[in-house]
């Protein structure tokens, strides 16, 4: 049996990422795949405890937690959903992954300004993610990318959450520094790294309907399935 694609639908915060999860899942089941949805972080799961509790700030602000600290806390969470993914693949299925290891890459490696260091650290978490805990590499990563301050303003449209004790944000969509940070590493490894592909979301400052977005997705995914 063909091994199946694994496809990961990343980008800024607010940008959509599980809409169009949901579309693109719903698209290929009409053209006749079998697809199985992975999300993350797991909120409610064991793996993704650390990951709430440092996101609704119980070890400090997220500069003080750090980039190689935070970044375990993540990857643990994938490491617990690998083994259904992996099995899901050699089944023959599209797995579509709301978020990935692009997303410990932007937000973590944002919080380093210097970027020989960056480097190094994301070589790092690479060794980390694929190499210790050896999760699946994805064939695809879409990027979904949305201004930092129109994406903070999306983020409140989603209400209260319980993983952040029933806030709107959480610490890293409550700090518009860290968005921006998070925001230009998104764009730089979706430039430099290969299986990235990057998918403006906007057009003067308002975002594109979550159709005509699906379409720009549609028609990258469509070329490796």
């Amino acid at each position: 049996m063909e091994r199946g694609k694994f496809i990961v639908i990343d980008g800024t915060d607010g940008s959509g990422k599980a809409t169009q999860a949901k579309l693109l899942i719903k698209r290929l089941k009409k053209e006749g795949y079998r697809v199985k949805l992975a999300d993350f972080p797991q909120y409610g799961k064991k793996s993704a405890g650390l990951v709430e509790e440092y996101l609704n700030g119980k070890y400090g602000e997220s500069k003080e937690v750090g980039p190689y600290r935070a970044s375990v806390f993540y990857a643990c969470d994938r490491y617990d959903a690998s083994f259904e993914i992996r099995e899901a693949l050699n089944e023959g299925k599209i797995v579509i992954s709301n978020r990935y290891a692009a997303s410990n890459m932007a937000h973590q490696g944002g919080k380093i300004k210097n970027s020989r260091e960056r480097k190094k650290f994301l070589k790092w978490l690479d060794d980390l993610e694929f190499g210790i805990f050896a999760i699946p590499r994805p064939n695809l990563n879409i990027i979904l990318h949305v201004d930092a301050a129109v994406a903070q303003k999306l983020v409140d449209s989603k209400g209260y959450r319980d993983y952040v004790g029933g806030k709107k944000r959480d610490i890293h969509e409550a700090d518009i520094k860290h968005l921006c940070d998070a925001e230009k590493i998104y764009i730089e490894i979706a430039k430099n790294f290969p299986g990235f592909s990057l998918i403006e979301c906007t057009r003067g400052r308002k975002i594109m309907s979550r159709e005509e977005i699906s379409k720009m997705v549609w028609k990258k995914v469509k070329k490796i399935v």
